[in-house]
């Protein structure tokens, strides 16, 4: 049965961005033998992506998407995308992106239909993420702990969720990887 899922990387101190919602402090920790194999799998089991504004704009500023639109369809293939915002945001050429805002409800139906036998990948924010668990509909939540400390930045999530489940625990180089299932949230 398709799942939605939470995949990001943390600091330890619980923050997937730092204040100036950079990512670039991930890219600086060593990850475990097999990392892009993993990641393959990972990707072979999405069929829908849903990200917010805020990470998405860091995506195509980070890579240059716009100039190298082809790079979109190496990290993600064709899977679609939507896009949780309330302004303009540029398109990256060739990518199967849907720019919506609102309830999270009509659209997680849609990429359920889209995904098919495949899982839905929420990428971030956590705000975004909260929301989609609020209303029920998040399945695992999958952490790539690092081992340093921002201070300060974007928060993993920014509620109260209760109850998670461990169900996998993985050193992978110098992160760990966490896997939680998460109890059914207020919509359900």
């Amino acid at each position: 049965m398709p799942r939605t899922q939470y995949l990001t990387a943390t600091s330890l101190d619980g923050f997937i961005a730092d204040p100036d919602n950079s990512l670039d402090w991930l890219f600086a920790v060593e990850q475990g033998e097999g990392a892009d194999e993993r990641w393959d799998a990972f990707m072979a089991e999405v069929g829908a992506m849903a990200m917010g504004a805020t990470t998405y704009q860091w995506c195509v500023d980070h890579d240059q998407l716009l100039e190298n639109p082809h790079r979109w369809q190496e990290y993600y293939g064709d899977r679609p995308c939507w896009v949780f915002t309330h302004r303009d945001l540029p398109a990256v050429p060739g990518a199967d992106l849907r720019f919506v805002r609102g309830d999270v409800v009509p659209v997680h139906a849609e990429m359920l239909t889209a995904a098919g036998e495949r899982n839905v990948w929420l990428v971030g924010g956590g705000g975004l993420v909260a929301d989609f668990h609020d209303a029920g509909l998040l399945d695992e939540i999958r952490v790539h702990v690092a081992p340093l400390t921002l201070g300060a930045g974007a928060p993993l999530l920014p509620r109260r969720i209760e109850g998670l489940r461990i169900r996998s625990v993985r050193e992978n180089g110098q992160m760990v990887d966490i896997v939680y299932d998460v109890p059914a949230g207020k919509g359900s």
